[in-house]
């Protein structure tokens, strides 16, 4: 017995030798290679807005870190729709990601009546990368010099006037749509496919109010081109100490903000959900993100997937309330 225990030995050091191998050829413990190549960040709208802003400071660094390119693919339509139906049927490896906000996730579940996925079950939330302000502004050409003097210039003047947004379901949107509720406004809502085709349409005075992130409004508000009258926040923002908040207009408790974050397939193992929420938070502490963030008042993340999903589930309880109550519909 004893003479062939070194034969023996022998066998059971190549069985473990050969399970090792096998292990690390296995497709379980390929996935940890992550990434192998480009990571795909959909932007759910057109280019020119916050949303894209946000998605390219982030993917700037996240290729940094990654030494792989993470190229920021905008993909407009269908009030996010289109976007969101493509990545929840992508290949759920951390190679498609996209860029998920206010409307895709809180909004369109209770404004839309069907979609083809759900926003709860077909997605991983990843991390929150930033709020951002909501600004309210008009045309310069309206004779409005403040928020209460808008509200009565529309009232005088129910339905002829138009506002214009990033599409159905975008922040902006949303904000004018519960500005409306809590007014008692009458103004017309025009989508696009995108905040910079719909800024175009309000520089020329085709359409005469907005509401967007500060990071696609700041240089037409220092022009004197729009009129900044309000902010959605609770408190003003430094970049507009002057501009008020709707709460301090009278209307207690008003409080809207843009805000974005990273989202997978569902599917994707959760060591890469892991690695791409704290490679996040690292790019959120750079000091180039940083830095454009002070500039637009955006407010960074990058908190775990678990905190990420809470927030969303408290996002969707108030705008469930606020679509029904205001009616908000799909133009």
């Amino acid at each position: 017995m004893n003479s062939n225990f070194p034969i023996q030995r022998r066998q059971v050091l190549l069985a473990a030798g050969a399970a090792g191998l096998s292990s690390a050829l296995s497709p379980a413990h390929a996935q940890t290679a992550w990434p192998s190549r480009p990571i795909r960040f959909v932007v759910p709208f057109a280019p020119g807005g916050t949303s894209e802003i946000v998605a390219r400071s982030v993917a700037a660094e996240l290729a940094k870190q990654l030494g792989y390119n993470v190229y920021v693919e905008n993909k407009p339509g269908g009030a996010g729709v289109v976007a969101m139906s493509d990545v929840a049927k992508a290949t759920p490896d951390g190679h498609t990601i996209i860029l998920g906000h206010v409307g895709t996730l809180a909004v369109n579940p209770y404004m839309l009546k069907s979609q083809p996925y759900d926003v709860d079950k077909d997605f991983i939330p990843v991390t929150l990368l930033a709020k951002v302000p909501n600004v309210f502004v008009v045309h310069a050409d309206v004779p409005a010099k403040n928020f209460r003097e808008f509200v009565a210039y529309v009232k005088k003047n129910p339905g002829r006037l138009n506002y214009g947004s990033a599409g159905n379901a975008s922040a902006g949107h949303l904000a004018m749509e519960y500005l409306k509720l809590v007014t008692g406004m009458f103004i017309t809502h025009i989508p696009y496919r995108g905040t910079g085709p719909q800024l175009t349409d309000l520089l020329a005075g085709r359409t005469q109010a907005s509401s967007a992130g500060l990071p696609a409004l700041s240089a037409h508000i220092k022009s004197g081109r729009l009129r900044a009258i309000a902010v959605g926040t609770q408190q003003r923002i430094s970049h507009l100490p002057d501009v008020p908040t709707v709460a301090e207009m009278g209307y207690k408790d008003f409080e809207t903000s843009q805000w974005y974050g990273i989202l997978a397939p569902t599917g994707t193992p959760p060591e890469i959900v892991k690695r791409l929420q704290e490679e996040s938070l690292k790019a959120l502490k750079s000091s180039a993100v940083t830095e454009r963030f002070a500039n637009d008042n955006a407010i960074g993340g990058g908190g775990p997937s678990s905190e990420f999903a809470a927030f969303i589930g408290r996002e969707q309880k108030i705008w469930k309330d606020i679509v029904q109550r205001a009616q908000i519909k799909a133009d």
